[in-house]
C-alpha cells in the first residue's frame, strides 16, 4: 500500500529498554529453564513498547526487540548451528586470549552480560524470526512497522571463529553465503507478514574503516580473522548488504551503522567521521542509511554530501546513552544543517542507536527513552511548520 508519510518522519533505531517480564523470561531461556522464550511476557513488553512509541509521537514503530537477547544473539532461539557463548566464555576459544581480555578491560564490555552467536555447525533456519515479532505489532498498530535484522556482514564476521567453526566453514567468505541465504528468507517472511521498513544492522562497518589491519577497537570483532586491508572487507560488506536486498522492491530496506552502543561512557566508543565509507555506502542498493550524529564522535555532516541524491538519511540526532533530553530547536537545527546536501522528503529523525542494545544492559531507561522521542517528534512538528505544503515521503515506494 502506498500512502505518504508526514514530512521528517520520527523513527526507532531498534531497541527499547525491557520490561521485567521480558527480562526474566529471556534469563530463563539463557539458562536453559526453557526452549523458547515466553510468548505472554514478550507479548505484554511489546504492547508497552507500543504505548510508549505511541504516547511520544512516533511515526514508524518497532516491536522494541522485547523478545531479544541482544540484537543478533536472538538468532539462536531459530537457527540451528549457532552456539551463544557470553564474552567471558568466548575467550576460551579465541586465539589471542590476552588481547581479547585487555580489550574487553579497556572497553568496559560486561563479560557475563553480553553474549555472542558462534557458528559451530551448518547454519539451518528452523522457523521464521522477525516476522512473528512484525506480526504480532501489525496486530496491534496502524502505523507503519520497523524491524532490525543483524546484516550480513555483522553475522559473518562475529560468528566466524575458527577453532569452532571452520570444520563447517573453512573461511568466513564461506559462510558469508549461508548468512546472504538465511537474511533473504527472514527479509522475505517479515515483508508477508506486514512489515514497511527492514533495517540492517552493521555496527562494525566503522570499526573496519577506522582500524588498521590486525588492529581490533570493539569486542564484537575480536575473535575474527580479516583481510589484507580494510578496503577489502568493505567490499565484502557491499557484496553482503546488496546480495540479500537484491530483488526486494515492496519495502524501505535501511542500513544502520554506529560506533558502538554498549557502554554510557562515550571515552570507550568507537569515534570517527564517515568520511571512509562514504564511497562504500553510495554503492549499497538500499533506500536509507540510519546514522549517528547526536555526539561529535560521528564527525561532520558534510561527510554526507558525496552521497547520491535519492538516497535517504535515517539522522540520529539524540544520544540513546545520555541522561539530557536534548532541546528540540537544536536537533531541528541538526537538520537543516543536513537539508544543505538532501531534500526534505529523504530526511527520517532517529535517535543514534537503540536505548536497550544488550537486554541485561540498557543504556537508558524507559522514561528517558520516551522524553527523548517526545523531543524528536517536537523537532519533526518544528520542522514540519516551515515547509508546510512540502509532500512527505510514501510508504511502500520501494527501493531506489
Amino acid at each position: 500500500m502506498n500512502r505518504e508519510l508526514p514530512l521528517f518522519p520520527v523513527s526507532v533505531v531498534g531497541s527499547l529498554p525491557r520490561g521485567a517480564g521480558a527480562q526474566r523470561a529471556l534469563r530463563d531461556w539463557a539458562r536453559g529453564r526453557t526452549d523458547h522464550v515466553d510468548g505472554q511476557a514478550g507479548d505484554h513488553a511489546v504492547l508497552a513498547a507500543l504505548a510508549l512509541q505511541d504516547g511520544a509521537g512516533v511515526d514508524i514503530v518497532s516491536d522494541g526487540e522485547q523478545r531479544r537477547d541482544n540484537f543478533y544473539s536472538f538468532l539462536a532461539e531459530g537457527v540451528d548451528g549457532i552456539r551463544l557463548l557470553a564474552l567471558s566464555e568466548l575467550l576460551n576459544w579465541v586465539e589471542d586470549k590476552a588481547a581479547f581480555e585487555r580489550l574487553l578491560q579497556a572497553l568496559d564490555v560486561p563479560a557475563f552480560a553480553i553474549r555472542n552467536p558462534v557458528v559451530d555447525g551448518p547454519l539451518r533456519r528452523r522457523r521464521p524470526l522477525a516476522a512473528e515479532e512484525v506480526r504480532f505489532v501489525r496486530a496491534h498498530t496502524d502505523r507503519p512497522v520497523k524491524v532490525a535484522l543483524p546484516g550480513p556482514y555483522l553475522l559473518t564476521r562475529s560468528m566466524w571463529v575458527k577453532a569452532l567453526s571452520e570444520e563447517h566453514y573453512p573461511t568466513k567468505e564461506s559462510l558469508g553465503d549461508d548468512v546472504v541465504t538465511l537474511l533473504r528468507a527472514e527479509l522475505s517472511d517479515a515483508i508477508d507478514a506486514g512489515a514497511d521498513f527492514v533495517q540492517l544492522d552493521e555496527p562494525v562497518l566503522t570499526e573496519v574503516a577506522f582500524a588498521g589491519p590486525h588492529e581490533t577497537h570493539s569486542f564484537m570483532c575480536a575473535a575474527l580473522s580479516e583481510k589484507a586491508s580494510p578496503e577489502e572487507e568493505l567490499e565484502f560488506a557491499v557484496e553482503l548488504v546488496n546480495r540479500v536486498v537484491e530483488g526486494f522492491g515492496a519495502v524501505r530496506t535501511g542500513l544502520h551503522v554506529c560506533r558502538g552502543n554498549w557502554s554510557q561512557d562515550e571515552g570507550v566508543l568507537l569515534r570517527g567521521a564517515y568520511d571512509p565509507l562514504v564511497p562504500y555506502f553510495a554503492r549499497m542498493r538500499v533506500d536509507q542509511l540510519v546514522l549517528e550524529y547526536a555526539t561529535e564522535r560521528a564527525g561532520s555532516l558534510d561527510a554526507l554530501a558525496e552521497l547520491p541524491a535519492e538516497l535517504e538519511i535515517g539522522l540520529g540526532v539524540c544520544d540513546p546513552r545520555s541522561a539530557e533530553v536534548e532541546d528540540p530547536a537544536e536537533m531541528a537545527g541538526r537538520v537543516r544543517e543536513l537539508m544543505v546536501h538532501r531534500k526534505p522528503e529523504k530526511v527520517f529523525l532517529n535517535p543514534d542507536c537503540g536505548f536497550g542494545t544488550f537486554a541485561e544492559r540498557p543504556v537508558n531507561t524507559s522514561e528517558l527513552a520516551a522524553a527523548k522521542l517526545a523531543g524528536l517528534h517536537a523537532a519533526a512538528e518544528l520542522l514540519r511548520a516551515e515547509h508546510a505544503g512540502h509532500p512527505g515521503p510514501v510508504l511502500g515506494a520501494g527501493r531506489r
